[in-house]
């Protein structure tokens, strides 16, 4: 780190393996390349599939995954920088359901998986055989997930599965899902919880998708109808899914330190380009308003530098990953907010290209339309909600990180009215 100037630098290794990178990209991507937002909605998804498939017969995915298992046996250094050039190029780091099947789901099993599960599962993973999806909130259970009703029951050699989720990113694409059941429901509500691995292709696995108010299904309920998947589906110890869950989300948290600062630093940068466009760079109130996110991003970044520094270190996720959660999704409200006012009455009748991505900002090098400006505006509501409300995250950071009183507990719920008990 430069302390003159608060510019953190990498070490030769890693810049070496930048280099790499970008020889990658430059032999691998289309002449005059402008970034994936450049294309429409199939283009794009018909892009990522091909994409993925270079990614891994070129051995990009997973980069620090051991070797045995089909990574190429990396640091957590080569990975960030693997992510920071292929978010500057515009290009995913992965397919569709891969958040889930490779960030959560497959460093969770390294670290908590049989060998007989990382042998099976995390080639199949990498080799994109097997999309996953997460199978953790419900209609009554999204904020206090210990609440949640879904029930497994041992018969013989299977688990039998009844109940609901709710809000399932990619579950239509998907053909897997691990997911959070009720297995023992006379236990405190967070120790009867198993996380098991399930096969969606199967009579009694129903996925129906949710209509956003952006017009776009994303989202996905699904029903459980004596669903079954193999007794040693369980990842971790029966009724010892809490643990798992928290691991995961760990690791979803952990890998969004590396390009969170640079997405909204470049989702800033197009709102000023807007601004400039509109005329209001006189407007003493805009002005105000963009300092105010600048500073923003400023903060994101050196929060970002600080998880980026315990990430590297080795260290696992606590709770002061709910800050960096907190501040993103509560600042991008205020951003998208701002476009839309700098947009005025064009914000009514949206036209343009409208957004790719349904999470943060929309895709490098898409248009600075009023559609994409529109799109990204009301998913940004969704972001104070998924992977956490912010409520949740403000409890959190108040009792584990500030010592305040705990608030007081709920344990009734779906979990207490499962049949047969209660």
């Amino acid at each position: 780190m430069n302390a003159a100037t608060m510019e953190f630098t990498y070490p030769p290794q890693a810049e070496a393996y930048r280099a790499k990178v970008k020889v990658f990209l430059a032999e691998n991507l289309p002449a005059g390349w402008k970034g994936i937002g450049t294309l429409t909605r199939d283009e794009a998804f018909e892009f990522t599939n091909q994409w993925r498939k270079t990614l891994y017969a070129n051995g990009f995915l997973a980069v620090q995954w051991p070797k045995e298992y089909g990574g190429q046996g990396l640091s957590s250094m080569e990975m960030v920088v693997l992510s920071e050039e292929f978010f500057k190029a515009g290009v995913p780091t992965g397919g569709h359901n891969d958040g889930f099947g490779i960030t959560m789901l497959g460093n969770t099993l390294l670290a908590i998986g049989t060998e007989e599960q990382k042998r099976h599962y995390l080639p199949r993973i990498l080799a994109g055989e097997d999309l996953w999806c997460q199978g953790y909130s419900e209609p009554a259970a999204g904020s206090d997930l210990g609440n949640l009703g879904c029930r497994a029951v041992l018969d013989g050699d299977e688990w039998i599965i009844n109940g609901q989720k709710i809000w399932t990113t990619g579950g239509h694409h998907a053909d897997h899902i691990f997911v959070l059941a009720r297995t023992s429901p006379d236990e405190v509500k967070h120790k009867g919880i198993t996380f098991l691995l399930v096969d969606m292709r199967q009579p009694g696995v129903e996925v129906r998708p949710i209509r956003m108010m952006s017009g776009e299904s994303e989202f996905n309920e699904v029903f459980f109808t004596d669903a079954r998947c193999p007794k040693g589906s369980v990842i971790g110890e029966v009724n010892g899914g809490w643990m798992v869950a928290m691991t995961l989300l760990g690791n979803e948290r952990g890998a969004g330190a590396a390009i969170n600062a640079l997405s909204f630093r470049a989702e800033l940068d197009k709102l000023t380009h807007l601004v400039r466009e509109r005329g209001l760079t006189d407007d003493p109130h805009v002005r105000q308003r963009l300092v105010k996110a600048h500073t923003k991003v400023e903060v994101m970044r050196f929060l970002g530098y600080r998880a980026l520094t315990a990430f590297l270190n080795g260290k696992k996720p606590g709770p002061d990953a709910s800050i960096g959660k907190l501040f993103w999704s509560e600042y991008h409200k205020e951003v998208t907010e701002l476009a839309v006012d700098v947009l005025g009455a064009d914000a009514l009748t949206p036209t343009g290209t409208p957004a790719q991505t349904y999470i943060r900002s929309d895709a490098v090098g898409s248009p600075n339309s009023s559609a994409s400006w529109v799109d990204v505006f009301l998913n940004a509501r969704a972001g104070t909600i998924y992977a956490g409300t912010s409520q949740v995250q403000r409890g959190i950071v108040g009792e584990q990180i500030l010592g305040l009183p705990k608030e007081p507990r709920a344990d009734a719920g779906p979990w207490r009215t499962i049949p047969g008990h209660g």
